[in-house]
């Protein structure tokens, strides 16, 4: 009987479970920060061969001067052969552009709670079937190319952020760097992380069944950490190819050349490698320590509640039993008032006897 069924279906889960995420769609949110000036958009434009930003027009100076951080959200359905992906940019305009950014990342770190809040309040209430996934998968953090490494903003931002979302750093405009000095900043930005204690998304291990060039790419990924990015919304030809990229005197720089720009790896990383990943991370690490605090929360505040209904209740027994012995003393103080007046009574019965008889005996 075992020989004869060699075979029973349960193989055929995976593609059950395959057609059933493609029939619904995947969801990812991605928080774009950084100051004006470094290629946000023209990089997410890049990432996912789209135009996001048409109508945006450039802030003035004196505008920027008292330019506040705001949350502008922008949806975008993408397909491809067959999968469809909903994809939110949540970008920072105004981050790091007025003269004091002390609050910039006040902006950013309550958006990222407000969906995990919102989350949590769907995934407690009756109705789960539907709930809408908002939360923030990743945050693509820009570094400048003429700094040093980490600023005090950028340190102070992640600092704040980096237990609750996965960061992942960007040197944007890397086409203003030789390749040394590319290199050099790199070496620094991760100096700097390391120093303050910051925490940046980690790639996961490769498994060991895994073939080697899966395993040679996660490797040249790693050592991309930092990404130095180029974008660019123009198609150039370029030796009868046709290449996005910029035009320069001196030459021009291909953003899909992974010799002029880590953009390939960051796509790569981003959608084909680790988009689940960065998915799972975000439920399993962030959501869930942010999920405990909202429980300790609420466990701290009955058992406020709680102490605070058992400190009314023995202060209204302690009422009621000294009420009840009010009524008690009351009660006595009435029946000796009865006994007295009934002993009153009786006196004066007997005296008027006692009086009828003297007078009969006097006549």
């Amino acid at each position: 009987m075992a020989a004869e069924r060699d075979y029973i279906g349960f193989a055929t889960l995976a593609e059950q479970v395959h057609r059933k995420s493609v029939k619904r769609g995947f969801e990812f949110t991605l928080m774009v920060c950084g100051e004006s000036g470094l290629g946000k958009s023209t990089l997410i434009n890049s990432l996912f061969l789209t135009d996001l930003y048409q109508n945006r027009t450039v802030s003035q100076v004196e505008e920027r001067t008292e330019k506040t951080t705001k949350i502008d959200k922008k949806t975008l359905d993408i397909e491809e052969k067959g999968v469809k992906l909903r994809l939110t940019i949540v970008d920072t305009p105004g981050f790091g552009d007025s003269i004091n950014c002390e609050d910039s990342w006040r902006v950013c770190t309550q958006y990222i709670d407000e969906q995990f809040r919102q989350y949590f309040t769907d995934e407690s209430g009756l109705n789960r079937r539907n709930i809408q996934d908002n939360r923030v998968h990743c945050l693509l953090y820009f570094v400048p190319p003429w700094g040093h490494g980490l600023r005090q903003m950028d340190i102070d931002l992640m600092r704040r952020m980096h237990k609750k979302v996965n960061i992942v750093i960007v040197i944007g405009k890397a086409d203003t760097l030789t390749t040394t000095e590319v290199q050099r900043l790199k070496t620094r930005v991760l100096e700097d992380i390391e120093s303050n204690g910051l925490q940046i998304y980690q790639f996961p291990e490769c498994d060991s069944d895994e073939d080697e060039e899966f395993k040679q790419q996660d490797r040249e990924l790693k050592a991309s950490i930092p990404f130095a990015v180029v974008g660019s919304n123009v198609v150039l030809e370029v030796a009868g190819k046709k290449i996005r990229g910029r035009q320069y005197p001196w030459g021009v720089v291909d953003a899909e050349n992974p010799q002029h720009s880590d953009l390939i790896k960051l796509r790569t990383m981003l959608i084909s490698t680790h988009m689940q990943d960065l998915k799972d991370t975000t439920r399993d690490v962030h959501y869930e320590n942010f999920r405990a605090q909202c429980i300790s929360q609420i466990s701290q505040h009955a058992l406020r509640e709680r102490n605070k209904l058992k400190r009314e209740s023995i202060a209204s027994s302690h009422e009621s039993s000294s009420f009840n012995d009010t009524d008690r003393l009351l009660q006595q103080k009435e029946e000796e008032i009865r006994r007295m007046q009934d002993m009153l009574a009786q006196m004066q019965e007997k005296l008027k006897s006692t009086h009828v008889n003297d007078t009969v005996i006097d006549v």
